[in-house]
């Protein structure tokens, strides 16, 4: 299955209630969402027939985050301070937007899509769904630092371990798409702070010249599931239904987990 085809598959068992993507490029991915978007991109050129309510972000996602209420669009563009006037907490009940399905699809460098999952992690919890694009390079050469091949990953692979290590408490899926796989986290927590505070050790660690040492199982996708298989999986409808009631953490995440792994267990 290819990549698009996968993700215009994973919007519809999401359900999911909004959409953020960062590396918008041309907007083919961009166009498979039908719910109120983010999508951030410092020089995108969208060619496809955008179907959704969507805010456009010309900046980086670094940028994107810094702003005062970055997910502002997803409640509507209401600004909570207007409160003030009347009295009231300033953020009433729109005190927090979660993320329900978030795209991480911009600079192929592993420190970015790393710095771009601790800021959407803030901003998600359990029942979200965080995608992370072009995670099982083909070869050594597509997943150099320094792009030199047309097809290119970059080293963003290296979230498999890196997330792996350090947050054992999340459920990640890697994914069989063609041409280049994806990866699927589950369980986010956004009071955790291991990543954000590891940062400098974790780049220092990983942050290697070409060529990079792709580990062979990364290249023979060894753990990676059939997309079919994930897209088919029967915990998808009871997420969306946690999701939607604003089920805790205690309540929700146990069971599915358990079912992540079972998915996982012969890859």
């Amino acid at each position: 299955m290819k990549r698009h085809e996968f993700l215009r598959e994973l919007h519809k068992v999401v359900g999911n209630r909004n959409y953020l993507e960062i590396g918008v490029n041309d907007g083919r991915s961009l166009r498979l969402a039908r719910v109120p978007s983010i999508a951030v991109d410092p020089a995108f050129k969208v060619t496809s027939e955008i179907r959704c309510d969507v805010q456009l972000v010309k900046a980086t996602s670094d940028e994107f985050f810094a702003r005062p209420d970055p997910l502002a669009h997803l409640r509507g563009g209401r600004n909570p301070w207007h409160n003030l006037r009347r009295g009231r907490h300033p953020l009433g009940r729109w005190h927090r937007t979660t993320l329900d399905l978030s795209f991480i699809d911009g600079m192929h460098l592993f420190e970015y899509a790393l710095r771009d999952f601790v800021n959407v992690e803030r901003h998600s919890d359990w029942a979200s769904v965080v995608v992370f694009d072009d995670m099982l390079p083909r070869s050594v050469d597509e997943a150099a630092r320094d792009r030199h091949t047309t097809a290119w990953t970059g080293d963003v692979y290296k979230l498999i371990e890196i997330l792996d290590r350090h947050r054992p408490d999340l459920v990640t899926v890697l994914v069989d798409t063609r041409p280049t796989g994806q990866l699927l986290v589950f369980g986010a927590d956004p009071r955790n702070e291991v990543l954000r505070e590891s940062y400098d050790d974790v780049v220092a660690e990983f942050l290697v010249p070409d060529p990079q040492k792709v580990p062979e199982a990364v290249l023979d996708r060894v753990r990676a599931v059939p997309p079919e298989a994930l897209l088919e999986a029967g915990f998808w409808r009871p997420l969306a239904h946690a999701r939607n009631r604003g089920l805790p953490r205690s309540r929700g995440w146990a069971p599915l987990r358990d079912a992540l792994r079972r998915l996982t267990a012969g890859c």
